[in-house]
């Protein structure tokens, strides 16, 4: 019985995490998973990264992509999640511009040249619990490519931040995935602030290190830069 409880324990935690293997622009998906976005460390085992200093935090990639997907400024774009999207937590999304005479096959996306372009905030549902738009679905919620937005080709990055355990250090958990994009119809914007990843995020960030049964949603400080609209 002991055995059958374990086994049980260890398949409800798997289910209670995701990843996601397949970036959608305006309405149509990748070809296949892992196509132009980056297969994930966690693949299989779907786990999130507790520690935001690690440097799995900025794609947590076990592969590069093949290809590479053209993506309109303006585009609107989510990803298909593996499991549910269940826990609390923000979703967010950056970008972060490939260098002259590198390409987003290859490029690491080191340096201070992530930007954040959208994130989310908690409200109350009628069960006076906080929750997050796109919680309980299976893909991540809508984002926006800023239509000022230069030419090129990009890293784009997803994640989700699950809080369901952050009241202790290093206890939240980072879904995320990068996929490989080449922007077009785009505008003469300057994005910023410009980041790194790892260093945009220290443990105890107040978005991090959060104990969600003692805050008002409007109270929760999304982590890393101000977003970038355009």
């Amino acid at each position: 019985m002991q055995f059958l409880a374990s086994l049980l324990l260890a398949a409800a935690t798997v289910q209670a995490h995701y990843t996601f293997p397949k970036l959608v622009v305006d309405g149509k998906a990748e070809e296949k998973d892992w196509s132009v976005t980056r297969m994930t460390k966690n693949a299989q085992s779907k786990q999130g990264i507790e520690n935001p200093s690690s440097a799995d935090i900025r794609c947590y990639q076990s592969q590069n992509a093949g290809s590479v997907a053209t993506v309109p400024a303006g585009a609107t774009i989510h990803y298909i999640s593996t499991q549910q999207v269940n826990h609390p937590g923000p979703t967010q999304y950056y970008l972060a511009k490939v260098p002259e005479g590198k390409t987003a096959t290859t490029w690491d996306g080191s340096g201070n040249v992530w930007f954040k372009f959208h994130t989310e905030m908690p409200t109350v549902d009628k069960n006076k619990q906080m929750t997050w738009p796109g919680q309980n679905e299976y893909k991540t919620t809508n984002a926006t490519i800023p239509k000022s937005t230069p030419d090129g080709e990009y890293l784009l990055r997803v994640e989700h931040i699950a809080l369901h355990m952050a009241m202790q250090p290093n206890k939240a958990q980072f879904y995320l995935s990068c996929s490989q994009i080449k922007i077009t119809g785009g505008g003469s914007g300057t994005p910023g602030p410009l980041v790194a990843l790892p260093g945009a995020y220290k443990t105890n960030d107040p978005g991090i290190l959060v104990n969600l049964q003692n805050i008002q949603p409007s109270a929760y400080i999304p982590p890393g830069p101000a977003v970038w609209s355009g």
